[in-house]
């Protein structure tokens, strides 16, 4: 699957899941279920990843951990914020720059529209 399938696929969960459970509960509450729910779609995920980073030479293992990875294709990053801030948007960037990916995801479950939740974050294009 390209990245814009899979991305179609993971609104459509989050979406499923805003209506079901609402907004307001743990960041971490929303990660399981919607781990879950990919998972039970058949899509390979990746929960709580840890991704190395390399400065000036040196290795370090974990610079990151990355909330899910979607079919080593997509970076989630889940929040359950009052408000999404820049440095969130820029930080998913970093991330897809790090693993050398091109799409994230940042859901902001925390919103009575999860569609004024939703952000696509894209890297190099």
């Amino acid at each position: 699957m390209i990245e814009n399938d899979l991305s179609a696929i993971i609104v459509d969960c989050c979406y499923n899941i805003h209506v079901e459970l609402g907004p307001g509960l743990l960041e971490s509450v929303y990660e399981e279920v919607l781990h879950y729910e990919l998972i039970k779609q058949g899509i390979k995920v990746s929960r709580q990843q840890l991704i190395p980073v390399s400065w000036q030479g040196i290795h370090l293992e974990q610079g990151f951990r990355a909330d899910l990875i979607v079919e080593d294709s997509v970076i989630i990053e889940i929040k359950s914020v009052a408000m999404i801030a820049p440095v969130h948007k820029k930080q998913l960037l970093t991330y897809l720059r790090l693993t050398d990916l091109r799409l994230g995801l940042l859901v902001n479950f925390n919103e009575a529209l999860i569609k004024d939740g939703l952000y696509r974050v894209v890297n190099k294009l």
